[in-house]
């Protein structure tokens, strides 16, 4: 079979021929977000090799690159978009990176108010914090750490560490204050331990493929268990009190587990569940605002309890990934993100305007903001990825390439 080449244009009126394997393995070139490249300089039959940046599967076989004419303006305009995605791409990884700030600020006010609660004796106070809802979201950030190590993506799974740790600890000091049952918290003790040294060890390579699988089935099966159960509890007393959704999704789970890892489901079931436990992670944060607003709806002057603070942060950690979840086309990611971000964040500021419990600048201000920095990810990502329309770079991500 013959052999397949690519061009590249480069600058000094030269260009690049990267033979390449036959069409079986094949490295698709049509847009540069398939073109990943590492930092190496590569010299060409006796040529100065130009510098390209981030890892090329296709340079990296080291097969001989033959030279051929092309236009100087050519070569510029194609190492320029490189050099475009290139920094987006890493400009998305810092934004993801950045969403640690806001995401501690969340905690940290809550963490020192139960510290000075606990030194004074004021034990009762922390009885406000629930510490089911709490329970709820570490087990949401364990899920995520997991799927965002899987997918190597280090910002992403540092935020999820964080936000294990400090719930963690806000679950520690409700249980001194005799909040929260002991052998709850011992047993989620137990759990975050084993996650945490499991998802590193993981990360790192150190871990084997078994082990992981067996973690990837428990919290595949917990998440399952857990998000109808919290669901449902949300509109009690509306319907009566049962932990009937949890035990019937707890049976349909280990189920459903079993069958996958005994073959007894095709492809394409397998990939469903193994999606499951990320999905169920991001339903369980993605069903945070639709509980605050029923809250608000059934209570309204408890929204006076807001701080508009608190509901600014969430969308500014929230929106920070937006744009790393568009530019690696993770729909999971993207979806959690834009709804927290939209709903739980900005959904709040607005009933707290409207509530006339927050100022009109600061609406004002978070709303330009918010429609700005989306904006900003969209236009910014077609243009890395050499699109004419960011509708583009939606439409990659809901159907794929």
């Amino acid at each position: 079979m013959e052999a397949k080449t690519i061009a590249m244009s480069l600058a000094s009126n030269r260009s690049l021929i990267f033979p390449t394997s036959p069409r079986s393995s094949f490295v698709s070139t049509s847009r540069f977000s398939r073109l990943p490249l590492k930092r190496a300089c590569i010299g060409v039959d006796g040529f100065r090799g130009s510098a390209l940046t981030r890892w090329n599967p296709i340079v990296s076989n080291r097969r001989r690159l033959v030279p051929v004419r092309a236009t100087s303006s050519e070569g510029s305009s194609g190492l320029e978009k490189v050099k475009e995605y290139e920094e987006w791409d890493s400009w998305t990884a810092k934004f993801s990176g950045g969403a640690n700030i806001p995401f501690l600020m969340l905690q940290l006010p809550q963490i020192i108010l139960n510290a000075q609660n606990l030194l004074a004796g004021n034990n009762t106070a922390l009885s406000a914090v629930p510490w089911l809802g709490m329970l709820t979201g570490l087990l949401g950030n364990l899920s995520l750490l997991s799927y965002f190590a899987k997918k190597r993506e280090k910002e992403a799974a540092i935020v999820q560490t964080l936000g294990v740790i400090s719930t963690h600890v806000v679950l520690s000091q409700l249980t001194m204050a005799g909040a929260m049952p002991l052998p709850f918290f011992v047993a989620t003790s137990a759990v975050v331990t084993v996650g945490i040294i499991l998802n590193c060890l993981f990360y790192f390579g150190k871990l084997s493929t078994t082990l992981w699988r067996l973690w990837e089935d428990f919290i595949t099966v917990g998440g399952l268990c857990v998000l109808p159960q919290v669901m449902w509890s949300t509109f009690v007393p509306l319907v009566p009190n049962s932990i009937l959704p949890g035990t019937t999704a707890f049976v349909i789970a280990v189920a459903a587990v079993f069958m996958a890892r005994t073959g007894k489901l095709p492809e394409e079931g397998v990939k469903f569940v193994q999606s499951l436990s990320g999905w169920t992670a991001t339903l369980m944060f993605m069903w945070m605002p639709v509980s605050q607003m029923w809250t608000n709806f059934l209570s309204p002057d408890n929204i006076k309890g807001l701080s508009p603070i608190t509901m600014l942060l969430s969308m500014t950690g929230n929106g920070l990934m937006l744009p790393r979840a568009l530019f690696i086309r993770d729909l999971m990611w993207f979806t959690g993100s834009i709804w927290a971000t939209l709903f739980y964040g900005y959904g709040n500021i607005l009933c707290l305007y409207m509530s006339n419990c927050t100022s009109k600048l600061f609406f004002a201000a978070s709303t330009i903001g918010l429609i700005s920095w989306i904006g900003l990810a969209l236009w910014r990502d077609s243009a890395a990825h050499g699109h004419n329309s960011p509708l583009r770079s939606l439409k990659e991500l809901v159907f794929g390439s």
